[in-house]
């Protein structure tokens, strides 16, 4: 069973400026429930003002909280911060986290919106307000739900918001695969960085994940995984630069629960980007990718499975 979080509010009318399109969040669960799949839906609570000042500068925080982010931060952003912005965000930070305790229940679960990876402390950028997995890994280990959180992201885009907001910490671990040449222009280091040239196929792609991602687990140890789960690698994918098939995205995603669960690892995963024209196409995707990492899961959770 894919235990989903998800809230009407990741449903933000479209803003005036901005190219931005919030209507696949409503798209996916659509095709979640379209697809017939056993589903239990979880609604989040907006995430504590002060779970945010623990990550974010609490004078930003207070900039988006009382709907006053300053025009040349909006432009980084990529739309004006109206009141349901930030309703929205609150929202989606807090889907992460409960995600996250269902993850620690069920072994794998899925927020329906969130992975804003490019958030930065004092300000948004890149589609991004508030960075979730940031946030969300930090509260886990101030409330000790865990002792190193592994942040995998899978993002076609660098996660270096996530970078930056964990840089040298020892209890948190970044992973970043994207493609180098895509944004930001100006990366952060994260933990390790593996940037892949344009092109690179399901074959390619799944090799470089093989070759990092078992060996940072052993290695780090971590408690908990995070999982940006992005489609933007996608071949057809309006910003992305690599060529991963719709059949790689799920092989890849399978890949990454299947590392966690067979060494009893909790996961829970975040959308991530995906752009398109066609916003049911692109939904269609991350409807595919999280109901591929439920059936992984599943095989973890059957009497006798290994």
């Amino acid at each position: 069973m894919l235990h989903v979080v998800h809230h009407v509010d990741y449903m933000a009318p479209r803003p005036e400026r901005g190219s931005f399109r919030f209507d696949k969040y409503m798209l996916v669960m659509e095709e979640l429930r379209r697809s017939g799949a056993p589903m239990t839906e979880h609604a989040p609570t907006p995430c504590p003002r002060e779970w945010l000042e623990a990550v974010h500068d609490p004078a930003y925080v207070e900039e988006v909280f009382a709907v006053a982010v300053p025009r040349e931060k909006e432009r980084r952003i990529g739309f004006p911060v109206t009141a349901h912005i930030r309703d929205r965000v609150r929202h989606t930070n807090g889907g992460t986290w409960l995600a996250a305790q269902l993850a620690f229940e069920h072994g794998y679960a899925a927020n329906s919106a969130a992975g804003s990876h490019h958030a930065l402390a004092d300000t948004g950028a890149g589609y991004c307000v508030f960075n979730d997995l940031a946030v969300a890994s930090n509260r886990l280990l101030a409330e000790g739900d865990a002792k190193r959180v592994l942040i995998v992201d899978l993002d076609v885009h660098q996660g270096d918001g996530t970078a930056s907001l964990t840089a040298g910490r020892e209890d948190i671990f970044t992973l970043s695969l994207h493609a180098e040449k895509n944004f930001p222009v100006r990366k952060a280091r994260s933990t390790l960085d593996v940037g892949l040239p344009d092109g690179v196929d399901d074959a390619g792609y799944m090799e470089a994940l093989d070759k990092h991602l078992p060996a940072i687990i052993e290695q780090f140890d971590p408690d908990f995984v995070f999982y940006q789960a992005g489609v933007d690698p996608h071949l057809e994918d309006k910003l992305g630069r690599l060529a991963l098939t719709d059949k790689g995205l799920q092989a890849r995603d399978r890949y990454v629960v299947r590392q966690a669960r067979s060494r009893g690892l909790p996961i829970a995963s975040a959308l991530g980007g995906g752009y398109g024209d066609d916003p049911r196409l692109v939904a269609a995707r991350h409807a595919r990718s999280m109901l591929a990492m439920a059936d992984e899961n599943g095989l973890y959770l059957r009497p006798g499975a290994k």
